[in-house]
């Protein structure tokens, strides 16, 4: 089979690897959808992964064509989804069914070979089972989706909240949709800032109001707190933002959301950082003094349970998955997916989701 393999940093090609066996209680799956993660380009090209060499890729869909000894054979010719971080089962969180804090995982496309191949070996305990209506694009984007589903339950906004979301790459921009489509918040009570045109144009589509989308971009860059500051008390009568998810991992963005939460607000942390994470001395009086809740949120649950974040996203996709195809902004066959390794490693040009067909 052909797979971009990443051999050390910076080192990836499309090669012929040989094709992977399924193990026990393992499937072996015809991949057809895969979405490149922004996680994925540090991997590539600055950081490496666990193990190398590797198939990278841990946002992917397909069809499950083999199954290995002891996996249900009733998988065979499905249309699935996959979770892609491997459980020990037997630690503290695991045995809270809470698999995404898993003290011991293994991780598709991280830690082992993953999706940016025609084939992959996944355990059956990882499949979801696609219904009629959902692609296999949108499935690919299942776990970006049940992200920022699992921020928005941590958090839970109440109706009537105001919610202030920063950062609007595909996980951002998805967890608008999910406040609108799922949670049912009413989106002018949403107000969204990036620094696109073309993320604008997406949370208006959704409907959140043009005058709540704030362009960084267009700030003096000695002003910005002042005028995020004011622009969120214009829309909150003065009070704050009751909910602020960060979702950049940058100190500039974790401040301002201290700065503009109103009293007793919510701080959802989700962004990946780029760099040490600091906590100045006013930020830090600002939390104390407004008696802030703060909250790191980490992957998505995924238990098998028709409550658990997965089939949450999965339903809502059933119901209204075309909208979400609409954030697929690239597409290229597998063999040509370094270009879009390099539009977002580069910057090249506007993008959400850039999506690998096979």
């Amino acid at each position: 089979m052909k797979a971009w393999i990443l051999h050390d940093i910076g080192k990836i090609s499309y090669e012929e690897r040989e094709m992977p066996k399924p193990g026990k209680g393992e499937v072996l799956l015809k991949v057809h959808s895969a979405g490149i993660c922004g996680s994925d380009i540090p991997r590539i090209y600055q950081t490496g992964a666990h193990n190398m060499p590797l198939i990278p890729g841990h946002e992917f869909s397909g069809e499950v064509v083999e199954a290995g000894q002891d996996a249900d054979r009733t998988w065979l010719g499905k249309r699935v989804g996959v979770f892609p971080l491997i459980p020990c089962r037997d630690c503290f969180p695991c045995r809270q069914l809470k698999y995404e804090m898993c003290r011991h995982y293994d991780y598709l496309g991280s830690r082992s070979d993953g999706g940016f191949a025609e084939y992959v070996a996944v355990p059956e305990w990882n499949l979801i089972e696609l219904p009629e209506g959902v692609s296999y694009d949108s499935a690919a984007m299942l776990e970006p989706m049940s992200v920022g589903i699992h921020a928005i339950r941590g958090v839970a906004p109440e109706r009537g909240e105001k919610i202030t979301v920063c950062g609007l790459g595909t996980i951002g921009t998805l967890l608008v949709m999910s406040l609108i489509n799922i949670f049912e918040i009413d989106a002018n009570d949403i107000t969204a800032i990036g620094n696109k045109e073309s993320q604008k144009n997406n949370v208006e589509g959704l409907g959140v109001p043009a005058g709540n989308f704030l362009d960084i971009r267009q700030l003096d860059t000695d002003k910005k707190e002042t005028a995020i500051s004011k622009f969120i008390a214009e829309r909150t009568n003065g009070i704050g933002t009751n909910v602020f998810f960060e979702c950049t991992g940058s100190n500039e963005s974790y401040s301002w959301g201290v700065d503009i939460l109103a009293p007793s607000g919510r701080l959802c942390l989700m962004g990946n950082p780029h760099s040490d994470m600091e906590l100045k001395r006013d930020v830090y009086w600002k939390i104390l003094r407004n008696q802030l809740k703060l909250m790191g949120t980490w992957n998505s649950s995924f238990t098998g349970s028709e409550a658990d974040d997965w089939h949450m996203a999965l339903n809502a996709m059933a119901k209204n998955g075309k909208e979400l195809e609409n954030f697929i902004s690239h597409r290229y066959p597998l063999e040509k997916l370094d270009e879009g390794f390099e539009i977002m490693r580069d910057k090249k040009e506007e993008y959400i989701k850039i999506m690998g067909q096979i």
